[in-house]
């Protein structure tokens, strides 16, 4: 394992990019957008630790109803079929109506990821704050959760899998124009892997990236 100042750590917190995942959807069905970018209101309806929670399961796990949501989450099918609602006003998930049996409401992720814009930080309005706060420290907390859950498995992975994974920091001096120029070239550097290979080929898995980003008080 690397060491300390120069271990190589790879996660996003404040990154323009939240993924948590892409949702699975029925056979045949067009892939949703790749992005939803936050504005004010969106942002808003979005930044609720349950709320996150539900989209992330969409994402990752695939269409849902409410009470299979609630389930997983230890919450009521009420309060998860509220806040799905909510999601649904504002672009962030939609009806499954092909997976549906009677009365049976499914839902499904209707973006792969979210786009932070950089302006939402610069909005005077409070409420637009204190959503920003919510939802950057429950995307760190999701990172956090994510990261845990590895390193309490990753005995049950392969060696092969072990040895490709990562968890490193490095410490740089850069201008902001600097540091934003090397955020942008990683970014453009994942998405050229995208698509290397489809989710069926039996040699892939899942991989999450982290990539965390920010200025430090201290000495230089």
């Amino acid at each position: 394992m690397p060491e300390n100042e120069n271990e190589k750590v790879n996660e996003t917190a404040h990154a323009p990019q939240s993924e948590q995942g892409k949702p699975s959807s029925a056979e045949g069905a067009p892939a949703p957008p790749e992005n939803h970018v936050l504005n004010p209101r969106s942002l808003r309806a979005l930044a609720h630790p349950l709320r996150i929670q539900m989209l992330r399961a969409l994402r990752h796990q695939g269409p849902a109803t409410a009470s299979q949501l609630a389930e997983k989450l230890g919450e009521s099918s009420g309060a998860t079929s509220y806040h799905l609602r909510q999601l649904a006003a504002h672009g962030f998930v939609e009806d499954a109506p092909e997976l549906g049996k009677g009365r049976e409401r499914w839902w499904k992720a209707a973006v792969r990821g979210t786009t932070f814009d950089g302006a939402l930080d610069k909005d005077p309005n409070p409420e637009v704050q204190g959503a920003v706060e919510v939802y950057l420290h429950e995307i760190a907390n999701i990172h956090t959760q994510e990261l845990n859950t590895y390193l309490g498995t990753r005995d049950h992975w392969d060696e092969i899998w072990r040895d490709s994974s990562d968890m490193s920091d490095f410490t740089l001096h850069l201008s902001a124009e600097r540091a934003a120029e090397l955020n942008q070239k990683i970014h453009d550097l994942i998405d050229g892997y995208r698509d290397s290979a489809g989710a069926e080929d039996p040699a892939t898995q899942r991989i999450r990236m982290h990539l965390h980003a920010f200025p430090q008080d201290g000495v230089n």
